[in-house]
């Protein structure tokens, strides 16, 4: 079946951890992300393409680009150094390779785990080809050591002789959850002076994320390591970069980033002397912090003492950029001197630079910059107007690039046919897909969203739920529309003594009457009939639990503990909840992963998915059909049902047999087809509904590229 599939658009969103221009190749440019992929810039159409929505779902970590590097010789040249989390519980890494700037790739998996995700991804590039030889590649892992590639990344072998065994070095980078993280080597750099073409280089460079020994040498093309005499230390080093002359540029921090970095420099080191030189734009006084920390760093390509930098991790009220003519003895606040156009999209005005990665200067058009922030990129066409006292013009050149992660999506039979629930931005009502609208109206404005939904029976009733980074305590995590999202509400009050950081799982009565909320972390689940004038706390309900609302009666509600592997029912208006015994509850103690959603148009009964399929069942716990066919289910949803057929068309992400992808039933789930092809994947995906007014059209979110909707393709005569 032929569907088309295009993103809805938002106009970016995620954080772009690197940028990297393709020398021999005028204006072709690409970017990382750290859970979307990578992307090449289409100068005629002004827009990014992606290049790794083939990758299936059980592919789905390779999707964060840790690094990335091209061949200086060989224009087609790239390789992306991909896997998003450095837990062994995700699985290695892997080198993909392409001839043909990532139209096609092949595939190496490596030994270790990579983590684009981690502490430490707005560094690098870890990933670096010979510039005179294009066969021998250099990788610089988080905690597997030096590895080295003699024919073009096919194979990998283990550089014995680099120093530091494992790149365990200062481990105290905090990750998610309060884990501790290894950082590793975070770049890799050749000097192509010491080699001529098809030779390989002699002279090679390695840094490590550590406060000590840091930064390496190789004067034998890696045979043998040594530390460079005189660097400085007290401070992790994160960018290396050589200018034309053969000097070097590097910044330090702190700590290895994105989350926070307190203190930092900018040096300045000429192998041919051995000198080091403290460039940093805004010194610090002796034995204090500076409170800024120093991340990207680029050279201008045809002029051998144009440098540029940037403070990092810097929010309040944001980081800025600096730039020198003369080697980086006196350097010029760009962004002093700038205009940023932010009418588009329109949600962009509320945000400032941040998390500046990566700045790159155009090898062919020293005129032409662009910078990576937390949520997108920005790029200018006349950058050396600052070196003449005039004005930056910075544009958002974000098209294309959707990295936005949904919690929620959410398709009413009235209004906007399209709602969602993002991470880092909130939510937003699509009116049009294929135009960045603004976010919900604030107050109240989220940092992160975690749910929304509608009542059946009156759509225009909205519920959402979110959180904030770092915490606001006045503001309730709790929000209603009476218009469909137009405009937002937050509830009256927050349950007394509710924990944790809230958000969760929250649903509305079909008639509207009542809402139901299961914060974050609050182990316990709280009832209210007047949009949180009062609470009161849900019986029999316990843990981590999803709750959903009957589509048809509005006494009837219904819970799922994915970690317990237990389904729940009421019948009292979500006063009360009981377990579901029975086949239902049987189903699923034995399956994993669980997902529930009440029936359309049908009180009583749910569907119930998980690694082994999908049931539908009733609230007293019985089975009353099973989609056999599909053999694992990821996310399903409900759309407008086909032309002559009473049931609604059913969508579904999973596998039926060993075939991964999204399937489409117009008959109850007893008949599926494939509707994605294998150019089209988009990695996991986490929840996925149907149109209930458009047939065929189907919507869902992904891990990192954002939210997709598809349409059957016009049939031609």
């Amino acid at each position: 079946m032929d569907y088309r599939f295009a993103n809805v658009r938002i106009g970016g969103g995620g954080f772009v951890s690197g940028l990297l221009y393709q020398p021999s190749a005028r204006g072709t440019l690409y970017a990382r992300t750290d859970v979307g992929g990578a992307y090449r810039w289409d100068a005629g159409h002004a827009r990014w393409l992606p290049l790794l929505d083939w990758l299936p779902a059980s592919d789905n970590n390779l999707y964060g680009v840790e690094s990335m590097a091209v061949d200086p010789q060989d224009a087609g040249r790239l390789y992306l150094l991909t896997g998003t989390y450095a837990d062994p519980s995700a699985g290695n890494g892997a080198v993909l390779a392409s001839a043909d700037r990532g139209a096609h790739f092949t595939r190496s998996d490596l030994p270790f785990p990579v983590g684009g995700n981690e502490p430490g991804r707005n560094d690098g590039e870890r990933l670096a080809v010979d510039p005179n030889d294009g066969r021998v590649l250099y990788l610089g892992s988080r905690a597997a050591g030096l590895w080295r590639s003699a024919d073009r990344g096919a194979y990998w072998t283990k550089v014995r002789a680099f120093p530091v065994a494992d790149a365990g070095i200062d481990t105290d980078a905090t990750g998610h959850g309060g884990r501790t993280k290894p950082v590793g080597i975070v770049f890799v750099v050749f000097d192509p002076a010491s080699g001529r073409p098809g030779y390989p280089s002699r002279v090679l460079y390695a840094g490590v994320s550590t406060r000590g020994t840091a930064l390496y040498r190789s004067t034998d093309g890696g045979g043998h390591w040594s530390a460079v005499p005189g660097q400085p230390t007290g401070l992790r080093p994160n960018h290396m970069e050589r200018a034309r002359d053969g000097a070097y540029y590097l910044t330090y921090g702190d700590e290895p980033g994105p989350d926070r970095m307190h203190d930092g420099a900018v040096w300045k080191y000429v192998p041919a002397s051995g000198q080091w030189t403290d460039i940093t734009p805004l010194p610090r006084a002796a034995g204090q912090p500076s409170g800024y920390g120093w991340n990207a760093v680029a050279v201008d390509a045809s002029a051998a003492d144009v440098v540029m930098t940037a403070t990092f991790a810097h929010y309040t009220p944001r980081d800025v950029m600096f730039r020198s003519t003369d080697g980086g003895r006196h350097w010029v606040d760009v962004f002093a001197r700038s205009r940023f156009d932010t009418a588009h999209p329109p949600w962009l005005e509320e945000h400032t630079p941040h998390w500046i990665a990566s700045i790159a200067i155009d090898p062919h058009d020293p005129d032409q910059a662009w910078f990576v922030t937390g949520y997108g990129v920005w790029a200018t066409h006349d950058l050396t107007q600052v070196d003449r006292g005039g004005t930056v013009h910075w544009q958002f050149l974000d098209d294309g690039l959707e990295e936005v992660v949904a919690k929620a999506i959410i398709s009413p039979p009235a209004g906007a046919h399209l709602l969602s629930a993002l991470y880092d931005l909130d939510g937003y009502r699509h009116d049009d897909l294929d135009a960045a609208p603004p976010q919900f109206t604030a107050p109240p404005r989220y940092t992160d969203a975690d749910d929304i939904a509608y009542a059946a029976g009156q759509p225009d009733l909205i519920v959402r739920s979110g959180w904030f980074r770092p915490p606001v305590p006045s503001i309730v995590r709790a929000a209603y529309s009476t218009d469909g999202g137009l405009h937002s509400k937050s509830f009256a009050s927050e349950p007394a003594g509710m924990q944790g950081p809230g958000g969760g799982s929250i649903a509305i009565a079909a008639d509207g009457s009542r809402v139901l909320w299961f914060p974050r972390d609050a182990g316990h689940g709280y009832l209210t009939t007047d949009f949180g004038r009062h609470w009161s706390v849900i019986a029999g309900l316990q843990g981590h639990c999803r709750v959903v609302a009957d589509r048809v009666d509005p006494r009837r509600f219904y819970a799922v503990d994915a970690r317990e592997r237990v389904v729940y029912a009421s019948r009292d208006g979500g006063a009360s909840f009981v377990p579901l015994d029975g086949a239902l509850g049987r189903f699923a103690a034995a399956t994993a992963q669980l997902r529930l959603q009440a029936a359309p148009g049908a009180a009583g009964q749910v569907y119930l998915s998980g690694r082994d399929g999908m049931v539908r069942g009733d609230d007293r716990g019985a089975v009353l059909d099973r989609m056999d066919e599909l053999t694992r289910v990821d996310a399903f949803g409900f759309g407008m049902a086909a032309p002559g057929h009473a049931s609604p068309a059913l969508y579904a992400a999973g596998r039926r047999g060993e075939q991964q992808g999204i399937f489409r039933s117009i008959d109850g789930g007893r008949h599926w087809q494939r509707i994605d092809d294998d150019a089209h994947r988009y990695g996991a995906i986490g929840m996925i509904t149907g149109d209930p007014r458009l047939f065929g059209r189907v919507y869902f979110g992904t891990g990192g590229r954002g939210i997709v909707y598809g349409d059957p393709a016009p049939v031609l005569p």
